[in-house]
C-alpha cells in the first residue's frame, strides 16, 4: 500500500489496494489510520459491483440505504445510485446528490462516519471531467475558531434536522424530488449533536455543525444562534480549508464525515452523464474503543 498526500490539509491517494476483495488487518489497519490523517482517500483504477462496494464498506461500520426505494441498487440496498441518466423516462438514480455544502448523516442519533463513492461514468467538456467534489477541513476550521468563540461554544449542541437539506434540494429548478411523507420524516427525526466533537481516530477537536442540516444551536435565542451559525458557516468554508477531487472512471473515494463537509459541483447539463455508486457508512463502530483499537493495533503483516 502507497499513500502519496495531496498538497495542504486534506486528502491522499492510496495505490497497491484492490478494493474488490477483502482486506486482511493488516491493509485495513492502514486506510483507517489514513482516513484519520488525511480525511478524503482516494483509490484509483477500481473495478468494484455493487456487492464487493458493500462488502468493503460495511468493514467500518453499519450501512444506511435511501429513505426511498427509488435511488437504490436493486437488490442491495444499502448502495445507492447518484446518477442523471434517464432509462424509459425515468432517473435511475438521484441526480441532485452532494449539491451544497453539508455532512451527510449528521441528522441521525447515530452520525454518519464515512461515505464510500465508485466513479463508473464521470461527464466531460472537452475532455475536461466535470462534477468535482470539493471538501472542507473541519478540523483546521476548529483550531482556527477566535478563542472567545470556542469557549463560548465549548458545551453547546446544536440540532440537525435531514429535511431542511431535502426540502432546499426540492426548490432548485428542474428537481425531481417529491416531498418526503410524513412516514419517511418519522424515520429521520431531527438529533442533537455537541457543536464541537473529539474525533475518534485522532483525538482532535472538530467543528461538527454544516449549513445542509444544522437549523439551530440549542442553548443560544433564535436570533443569537442564526447569528453565530451564519459566522460559523462562513468562517469553515473559507478555501484555504478546501481540497476538490477531480473524478474519473474507476476512483473509489472514501471520505470521513466527522472532519469534513463536502459539495458535489453541479456544473454539467443533463446529457452530460454521471454515474456513481454510494454506500454511506454509520459512526456505531468507529466510536467503540474495542473496535478501534483491535483494528489500529493489527499486526504488520498477517
Amino acid at each position: 500500500m502507497k499513500i502519496t498526500p495531496n498538497p495542504g490539509t486534506l486528502g491522499a491517494k492510496v495505490e497497491g489496494l484492490d478494493l474488490s476483495k477483502p482486506l486482511d488487518r493488516a491493509a485495513f489497519s492502514g486506510v483507517l489510520r489514513a482516513l484519520g490523517e488525511h480525511s478524503v482517500l482516494h483509490f484509483p483504477r477500481q473495478q468494484l459491483d455493487a456487492l464487493s462496494l458493500k462488502a468493503f464498506s460495511e468493514r467500518f461500520g453499519s450501512l444506511q440505504g435511501s429513505p426511498t426505494s427509488t435511488y437504490c441498487e436493486p437488490g442491495v440496498p444499502e448502495v445507492m445510485l447518484l446518477s442523471n441518466i434517464v432509462e424509459d423516462g425515468n432517473l435511475i438514480g438521484l441526480a441532485d446528490a452532494g449539491q451544497d455544502w453539508h455532512t451527510d448523516m449528521s441528522y441521525n442519533d447515530v452520525i454518519g462516519f464515512i461515505n464510500v463513492l465508485y466513479a463508473i461514468k464521470i461527464p466531460r467538456r472537452n475532455d475536461k471531467p466535470l462534477g468535482n467534489t470539493v471538501f472542507a477541513d473541519m478540523c483546521a476550521a476548529y483550531d482556527e475558531l477566535p478563542s472567545a468563540l470556542k469557549a463560548r461554544l465549548e458545551h453547546a449542541t446544536a440540532t440537525h434536522d435531514f429535511n431542511k437539506f431535502w426540502e432546499e434540494m426540492r426548490r432548485r429548478p428542474g428537481s425531481t424530488r417529491p416531498a418526503l411523507t410524513e412516514e419517511q420524516r418519522a424515520k429521520r427525526p431531527p438529533s442533537v449533536h455537541p457543536v464541537f466533537l473529539t474525533h475518534p481516530i485522532t483525538g482532535r477537536k472538530v467543528l461538527y455543525a454544516n449549513p445542509g442540516y444544522t437549523i439551530r444551536i440549542n442553548e443560544l435565542s433564535e436570533a443569537e444562534s442564526d447569528e453565530i451559525l451564519a459566522e460559523l458557516f462562513a468562517h469553515q468554508l473559507q478555501p484555504k480549508f478546501q481540497y476538490a477531487h477531480v473524478w474519473t472512471e474507476g476512483d473509489a473515494l472514501v471520505w470521513d464525515h466527522i472532519a469534513t463537509l463536502h459539495n458535489a459541483i453541479p456544473d454539467y447539463g443533463p446529457d452530460e452523464h454521471r454515474l456513481i455508486k454510494r454506500c454511506q457508512v454509520m459512526a456505531d463502530r468507529v466510536f467503540d474503543p474495542t473496535f478501534l483499537n483491535t483494528a489500529l493495533l493489527a499486526p504488520a503483516a498477517e
